[in-house]
């Protein structure tokens, strides 16, 4: 293996990773945020109030994951 086909091999499993990353981190969002803001059996539409809670807790959810990762990289 050449050295072009290595950098291009790590920089498809560095894509991956991150992908991996997100969608963990969705996963994560979407458990946390559901259980807290959907308190009853859900209809064909969110209420307004869920809604609401879902973006204030998607929001919140990724401004902390955000915070502690820059707070990570800061210790490196």
């Amino acid at each position: 293996m050449d050295a072009a086909n290595s950098a291009e091999l790590q920089q498809f499993l560095e894509q991956e990773k991150q992908k991996a990353v997100l969608n963990e981190l969705v996963g994560k969002l979407t458990d946390v945020c559901w259980d807290k803001c959907i308190t009853s059996t859900p209809g064909s539409k969110l209420s307004s109030s869920e809604s609401s809670c879902l973006t204030y807790c998607a929001q919140r959810f990724l401004e902390t994951s955000s915070l502690i990762l820059r707070r990570f990289q800061n210790l490196q």
